[in-house]
């Protein structure tokens, strides 16, 4: 039964990632600073775990690129596919692993994740424009990774906090405490 609601789960955040960026991304601009494919990534890795974190990230902007040319697959919807399912894996496992699941963890997870992603966003457009004689700048990964990204940031750092606090009072995915031997609390 765990096996089919995490099947059913992931499927759900897939289908959120196809569709989200139609109702925000209509403007391309706009689109792309809100990073609206990011949000049900992290959601997956958060709430499924790392592995579905990771293929539904991996997956997602791919098949967006395949049915609909939005993100293009080269070099954009290769890169996107190791961003977000590094972000998928990194939130997943460490927040898998967090001593205590909590909004303080669930930032640092977040935030980790934000950095491998990014991270690993800026190898892979490198290593794809290298052979063809382009050059990936600093300023360029900073533009792509950073500076245009913002808004989409803060989104995330809002908005996934804010959901998860709400599952949590639902008891729908509740936050856990690990006992500890010194009676610490999570928050």
């Amino acid at each position: 039964m765990k096996k089919t609601n995490q099947l059913t789960l992931s499927a759900m955040f897939f289908t959120i990632g196809l569709i989200l960026p139609f109702l925000i991304g209509q403007i391309p601009a706009v689109g792309q600073m809100l990073l609206p494919m990011h949000i049900p990534v992290l959601l997956c890795g958060l709430i499924v775990g790392w592995k579905y974190g990771l293929a539904v990230g991996f997956l997602l902007p791919l098949m967006r690129g395949v049915l609909f040319g939005m993100p293009v697959l080269f070099p954009n919807g290769i890169a996107m596919a190791f961003e977000l399912g590094t972000y998928g894996l990194v939130v997943g496992f460490l927040y898998g692993h967090s001593r205590w699941q909590c909004v303080k963890a669930l930032y640092r997870c977040l935030i980790a994740a934000m950095l491998a992603g990014r991270l690993v966003w800026g190898v892979i457009r490198t290593l794809l424009i290298l052979p063809g004689g382009g050059a990936f700048t600093w300023g360029m990964f900073l533009a792509g990774s950073l500076l245009n990204a913002i808004p989409g940031i803060i989104l995330q750092l809002t908005l996934i906090p804010a959901i998860m606090v709400a599952l949590n009072r639902a008891k729908i995915v509740p936050f856990h405490k690990e006992p500890s031997l010194r009676g610490e609390t999570g928050h």
